[in-house]
């Protein structure tokens, strides 16, 4: 649970800083994630029906790949487009989720490595903004003093993870935030006073925001990241199934995929983020060798008492900007490193696959670095192209599409589904092929 907590307020925590939400609501959708993230977890490993929950080992967390669209959908066009985007896009992965257990191939290492590097390079930005302040008119903004508390709560990480091993290294950006908090109130720069009037026990009233608001272009937004999700969470437990001695079958997955779907619905009514599978939950099993599933829904029951716990998640929300920004550079850099640590072993020999990289990165960077490089285009053109992970996805897929399936050489191997991300030490690992899969 300690693990995981920290990547499931991180999102709610960047969203709510980046749309400028008052202190009150960020802690409402703190709790209401922790909420729906419990929910999920306890679904996926004791199962709901014959169509959720793989009924494995499976931890749900805040993803970081909506966080990108969210914060674009709910700046341009607010909070009611982005929750019905979000049902609508989880309606959409319940709906896939067995025909894309069976299209993986489309999905490969290549793919995916792209969009998970250009996930932790997109996001950095947002952590830089969060330690200089949003509005460069302002008096502090890009303080001395802010910098160096950035800097020194990555320092924290950094030796946590150096001096300490196996439960603690894992806690380690945990070690970070609270180290970094009691720096910033020594520093004079945290303000808590609205924890003393929140309640100690609630949860978020559904629908907070109004009734949800569908547009097109913001919903296919929503659903190309529900694709990048369900590939990600494919390679997350496929590994886990190696670590605990179980062949995950199509009929498995399907179920595992739909769950994510539906706690993408349930975050767009209980006004939380949508919830997929950890990463970090296949190292933790390697590291206990403890593969319960039933210990995971206690894991589950646990994030769900603490999302009914208003109080704490006022805490969280009164972080300083700064605390947080350094935290999620660390979080957000290690994303970046895991979908290069992924791209490494891609086949470049002989092929476009080098190619394939360098056009999606490039063309995910230019929003990054130039914000406003589209804005002579119409509003739902910019919206598209302004997003780096829509525009990396569509551009890594289509041209491993084209390169390595309809132009494919005779004799080259068949892709097969994707390798797990971060996870060079999970067993089984076969040769790739011409796109990069394992």
């Amino acid at each position: 649970m300690l693990i995981m907590y920290a990547g499931c307020v991180a999102v709610p925590l960047v969203l709510g800083t980046v749309l400028k939400l008052e202190t009150h609501t960020i802690a409402l959708i703190v709790n209401a994630d922790l909420l729906v993230a419990g929910i999920a977890t306890v679904i996926q490993s004791v199962g709901l029906t014959r169509f959720f929950g793989i009924r494995m080992p499976v931890v749900a967390g805040a993803s970081f790949t909506f966080l990108t669209p969210m914060m674009l959908v709910g700046s341009e066009y607010g909070m009611p487009t982005m929750y019905g985007s979000m049902i609508a896009a989880g309606v959409f992965g319940i709906l896939i989720a067995r025909p894309f257990s069976k299209v993986l191939r489309f999905f490969p290492t290549l793919v995916t490595g792209c969009v998970i590097t250009i996930i932790g390079l997109s996001l950095v930005k947002v952590s830089a903004d969060l330690i200089t302040g949003s509005d460069p008119q302002a008096p502090d903004y890009a303080s001395v003093r802010y910098i160096l508390l950035a800097f020194a709560v990555v320092v924290i990480i950094v030796l946590a993870n150096r001096l300490f091993t196996g439960f603690l290294r894992n806690i380690s950006v945990l070690f970070g935030l609270a180290i970094g908090t009691v720096i910033a109130a020594i520093m004079g720069i945290t303000d808590f006073s609205s924890v003393a009037g929140a309640k100690w026990f609630g949860f978020s009233t559904p629908l907070h925001f109004g009734a949800p608001e569908f547009r097109l272009v913001p919903i296919l937004a929503m659903c190309v990241a529900m694709v990048v999700v369900f590939c990600e969470m494919t390679a997350c437990v496929l590994a886990i199934g190696d670590a605990v001695g179980k062949r995950v079958t199509d009929k498995d997955m399907a179920r595992g995929l739909a769950t994510d779907g539906l706690s993408a619905v349930l975050a767009g009514f209980m006004n939380s983020v949508p919830d997929s599978t950890f990463g970090q939950n296949v190292g933790l099993i390697s590291l206990t060798k403890v593969s319960s599933r039933y210990v995971i829904t206690v894991t589950g029951v646990l994030l769900m008492i603490m999302g009914a716990i208003p109080k704490l998640g006022e805490v969280v929300a009164s972080l300083p900007g700064p605390v947080i920004g350094g935290a999620g550079l660390v979080m957000f850099a290690m994303t970046g490193a895991v979908g290069i640590q992924m791209l490494q072993r891609v086949d470049f020999t002989g092929n476009q696959n080098l190619l394939i990289v360098a056009v999606s990165l490039g063309l995910g960077m230019l929003p990054v670095a130039v914000p406003g490089i589209y804005q002579n285009f119409n509003q739902d053109t910019q919206f598209i192209l302004g997003s780096a992970v829509t525009v990396t996805v569509l551009a890594a897929f289509l041209l491993n599409l084209l390169f390595n399936h309809l132009l494919v050489r005779a004799g080259t191997p068949v892709p097969q589904a994707p390798e797990a991300p971060g996870a060079a030490e999970a067993p089984g690992t076969a040769a790739t092929a011409a796109d990069g899969t394992a």
